[in-house]
């Protein structure tokens, strides 16, 4: 079994993201040993985004400043919680041709952390049945693992 202490927190760039951040880094910075991936999954582009003349490294390029906003701010947060830099890394990797759930799931079978952290997202029921939630797919594909879903 993976160590637990070996976190990864998936996050976008809502609300409930960064209360996931807060709550990880609340507990995270009174731990020795532990190590967080902060990690950000995007989606494809939309099929009219290269209808503009813009290419797939544009988007990449576009996604990737975004991340590294996002991965500001939820340092900013786990290191006002006590956790240091040198435990924090950052991912930024495009979904492909899986989703978002399969691609975290990936990352985390490949180097081996024991637990996943995600905010809930705040979608409905017709939506959740239609389209899937992310949270509910971690829970129900992940193998030995912990998965930590904050609302």
């Amino acid at each position: 079994m993976s160590d637990w202490k070996r976190i990864i927190i998936a996050i976008d760039d809502s609300a409930r993201s960064l209360n996931a951040v807060d709550y990880v880094g609340s507990i995270a910075g009174h731990l020795s040993g532990v190590h967080l991936c902060l990690l950000h999954i995007y989606p494809e582009p939309p099929p009219d985004y290269y209808q503009s003349g813009a290419t797939l490294e544009d988007y990449r390029l576009d996604q990737e400043e975004r991340a590294k906003l996002l991965f500001a701010q939820a340092k900013k947060i786990l290191e006002a919680h006590g956790v240091t830099p040198r435990a924090i890394t950052t991912r930024c990797r495009i979904a492909g041709q899986q989703s978002i759930s399969a691609a975290i799931l990936e990352l985390q079978t490949k180097e081996d952390y024991g637990t996943i952290v995600v905010g809930k997202r705040g979608i409905s029921k017709a939506e959740e049945f239609l389209f899937g939630s992310i949270s509910n797919a971690l829970i129900h594909n992940g193998r030995d693992i912990a998965v930590w879903v904050i609302g």
